[in-house]
């Protein structure tokens, strides 16, 4: 990225990445190299699961595995960015969780199953340290958040995002897929590691706040942490070498909990900041007006991570996966979402500040519910090659593109919105925690595809699919219809 980088004049011949200042360049290269591995590893992941040369489960159980690790991801977060503002502070926390992402990959390219359950859990662990931290250090290279170029920071970053998460299918899902699945998960290692190792050398470019741990545990909050996490370690420990030890043990004793802690921890977490007596009138309005779309950005997440499982599934079994008589593999369709944010996002961006100049800009609450009424049109739409491959043919490629291509514009109608109300309906006491908050409804949303799958609910069937296409439309219109009832609940926000 050398030739990228250009003289400011404004900043005294300082170097600059795009104008901005250098260190993005660092965060931007880790971020892409991060998501090169993670994607590229979540691109194989459930065709691994079903191959016969891979781990031959079925489907629901795939599904189920697929849809826990994706959540944990998310669910990790919190802890993560606990971790950079209490233990470590962000660009340490980064920097170990990039090696422990790294050996998580390393440890899935090992050829057997419990090293791959492993790997997995270094992986999302990682990912959770990692996700949180990276994102406030951008924000660190700014003077605050009245920086005129933090918003366009912000969107090169997400950019590195996406190249990274369009390249990964086309490069290790190809190799994973028609070499070897494991030389796959070790080049999604190499990426990390080529990740890790940029953002060491660049790190004397970013801001040396990011080395600061912004509320250090005093010395007795560090030992009362240390013995409870040990205490439910342990329990932990003894519980699954008893399940073990005494031959009942399968793999849904280490899946069903934690579906059922990803279920139960959202509902916690709201219902304690909602009943926080500190809270004034406006914030606990504000927060009950979030609720609905914490619930409808759940149900929106529970249909669009199926692109990566249920559809990646019925893609290997039951499509033609060739253009112009040309095959290529099965993880390429997880390249589609990505070049598609990258083309569509300027669109958007500009559609709406049009739309805003003339005073017709639609509202938050209109957007998120277009948003629903989207993702769930996206599963009417997966009802085609459903009924297609139901009668014996195999479903032509460009039906599955049609739902990647509209689940995008769902996602650009949905995701930046949500992101946004997160942060401006959030209570100045948790300014910093809503964000995670907002991570939590996609745990949510993956662990109810996890719970249905393990409850034995086949996804790929046709009722099942109309079915939660249906519960996305209704609940976008009911969203829609109570608009005004939610906007009087927000209070001043928009």
């Amino acid at each position: 990225m050398a030739s990228s980088l250009t003289k400011d004049s404004a900043s005294s011949g300082e170097k600059t990445f795009f104008g901005h200042p250098r260190g993005l360049a660092t965060l931007f290269m880790t971020e892409m190299w991060e998501r090169f591995s993670y994607y590229g590893m979540r691109a194989l992941l459930p065709l691994y699961l079903i191959a016969p040369g891979g781990l031959d489960m079925n489907p629901a159980t795939a599904t189920a595995i697929y849809s826990v690790y994706v959540s944990l991801v998310y669910l990790l977060a919190m802890p993560g960015g606990w971790f950079g503002d209490r233990v470590w502070g962000p660009r340490k926390t980064v920097a170990i969780a990039g090696g422990v992402i790294m050996l998580g990959h390393l440890t899935l390219a090992l050829p057997a199953e419990g090293t791959f359950f492993a790997g997995l859990g270094l992986v999302a662990i990682g990912s959770g340290l990692l996700k949180s931290n990276i994102s406030t250090m951008v924000g660190h290279l700014y003077d605050g958040p009245e920086d005129p170029r933090r918003d366009g920071g912000f969107t090169i970053f997400y950019m590195g995002i996406n190249m990274g998460a369009f390249a990964a299918p086309l490069v290790i899902g190809t190799v994973g897929e028609s070499v070897n699945w494991h030389l796959g998960f070790a080049l999604a290692a190499l990426g990390m590691g080529l990740g890790v190792l940029q953002f060491l050398l660049g790190t004397r470019h970013l801001n040396e706040r990011s080395l600061i741990v912004p509320k250090p545990l005093s010395k007795d909050e560090r030992a009362s942490t240390l013995r409870k996490s040990m205490i439910w370690l342990g329990i932990a420990a003894v519980f699954y070498i008893g399940t073990v030890v005494t031959g009942v043990y399968t793999l849904n004793w280490l899946l069903v909990p934690i579906t059922i802690a990803g279920l139960v921890i959202p509902v916690m977490v709201l219902t304690r900041i909602k009943r926080d007596k500190e809270l004034s009138e406006a914030e606990q309005s504000k927060m009950s007006g979030y609720i609905w779309f914490f619930v409808a950005a759940a149900i929106f997440w529970m249909i669009y991570d199926q692109g990566g499982s249920t559809l990646a599934i019925f893609a290997e079994s039951s499509a033609d996966n060739s253009v112009f008589g040309w095959d290529f593999p099965v993880s390429w369709y997880q390249s589609v979402n990505p070049v598609l944010i990258m083309a569509l996002a300027p669109v958007f961006a500009t559609f709406w500040l049009a739309l805003n100049r003339r005073g017709k800009e639609p509202s938050t609450i209109v957007k998120f519910s277009s948003g629903l009424v989207l993702v769930g049109a996206s599963f009417f739409v997966f009802l085609m090659p459903l009924t297609i491959a139901g009668d014996g043919h195999k479903a032509a490629a460009m039906w599955l593109v049609a739902i990647y291509f509209i689940q995008t514009v769902a996602e650009l109608t949905l995701s930046p919105v949500g992101l946004s109300v997160t942060t401006k309906m959030a209570p100045a006491k948790y300014a910093s925690q809503m964000m995670g908050v907002w991570f939590l409804a996609v745990t949510a949303g993956d662990c109810t595809t996890g719970l249905l799958s393990l409850a034995g609910v086949g996804l790929n069937g046709t009722g099942v699919v109309a079915l939660e296409a249906t519960l996305a439309v209704v609940a976008g219109i009911a969203i829609f219809m109570y608009r005004g009832k939610v906007k009087q609940l927000m209070g001043d926000v928009r």
